[in-house]
């Protein structure tokens, strides 16, 4: 470390600039927690950014948090990217890889907050291969987060029954993450139907508790078992922090411990300590799995919630207009 000023320091070659300003309204961190905070975590998060295209949420003073792609012009050459057809834009856009500390040094002097790697792995020229398989359990508006942690019980049942075994962390805002890792060499679109089918099989499980509704107001107040995370999607990594009140992180949790525990638990002031020398999302990880034909093939006859949203969400425009 050198140079250390007014808040303005270099640490491994990368400039530092406005440590001591607040990082964002509600936040209770200055920009230097955020620095201090990945430097103690970056064994934990590098190994799950690697590789994978990075997009990352970025706050600047007095603006809204934005979401951010493209690697800025401005960037050092030293940041590797990967360049990756978008086909909901119609683009190709410019993805960072993260590798190293510097870049994520990099990144965090850049004020990004959050980091959502692809949940596919792309680099050196290969083609995009998926790597996990993810539910993302999101409670409706003021529910307790033991919701959840009732919801996430159906999961793992519903994992349990079809051979299966996840990782389970927070979001770092309201829900949960549940993650199964998977072989190499899996189709895209056997991966979303499994995603699929898994959602459908834990909401059967207790129709009052979960739904698979995607349209907010079909949900009757339900936790809402996500099944959108695939293909290109992204997922916010494990130690991640998140722009919330507190700066929250996605944290690995056990199964067991789910009830007794909050997202807010876990922020970038708590986890180092709770880390310690010690990997829990690694450590927590199952080997890697195969997907079972019969769930597969349940998956491919459930339409893509968000598709289907869509559709019915533009037919009740034109009833209602009617």
């Amino acid at each position: 470390m050198t140079g250390r000023s007014k808040g303005t320091e270099s640490r491994d070659g990368v400039h530092l600039t406005n440590l001591d300003q607040p990082l964002y309204d509600g936040a209770d961190a200055t920009k230097r927690d955020l620095v201090d905070y990945l430097d103690a975590v970056q064994d934990r998060i590098l190994p799950e950014l690697r590789d994978r295209p990075l997009s990352v949420i970025r706050v600047r003073p007095g603006q809204e948090p934005f979401m951010q792609k493209n690697v800025p012009k401005y960037a050092p050459d030293w940041i590797q990217t990967v360049t990756v057809w978008a086909q909901a834009s119609r683009r190709e856009v410019s993805y960072a890889l993260c590798h190293d500390w510097r870049t994520l040094l990099w990144f965090a002097n850049q004020r990004a907050v959050e980091y959502h790697p692809t949940l596919a792995r792309s680099s050196h020229g290969r083609s995009p291969v998926p790597t996990h398989l993810v539910l993302d359990l999101d409670p409706p508006l003021g529910a307790p987060f033991t919701a959840v942690a009732r919801v996430a019980a159906l999961v793992r049942q519903a994992l349990g029954d079809s051979g299966l075994q996840a990782a389970v962390k927070t979001s770092g805002a309201k829900g949960v993450h549940i993650v199964v890792p998977l072989v190499e060499g899996l189709a895209f679109e056997d991966v979303a139907a499994a995603t699929r089918a898994l959602a459908a099989r834990a909401a059967r499980l207790d129709p009052a508790l979960a739904t698979t509704a995607f349209l907010r107001e079909d949900r009757a107040g339900k936790v809402l078992l996500d099944s959108t995370r695939s293909g290109g999607a992204t997922v916010v990594a494990a130690y991640s922090p998140r722009v919330r009140p507190g700066v929250p992180v996605s944290f690995p949790v056990t199964w067991d411990d789910l009830d007794d525990v909050t997202p807010a638990d876990f922020t970038i002031r708590t986890v180092p300590a709770l880390v310690g020398s010690a990997d829990p999302w690694r450590d927590r990880m199952p080997e890697r799995q195969s997907l079972p034909a019969d769930l597969v093939a349940e998956g491919h006859r459930i339409p893509v919630a968000r598709v289907q949203a869509m559709h019915e969400g533009k037919r009740r425009k034109r009833a209602r207009g009617e």
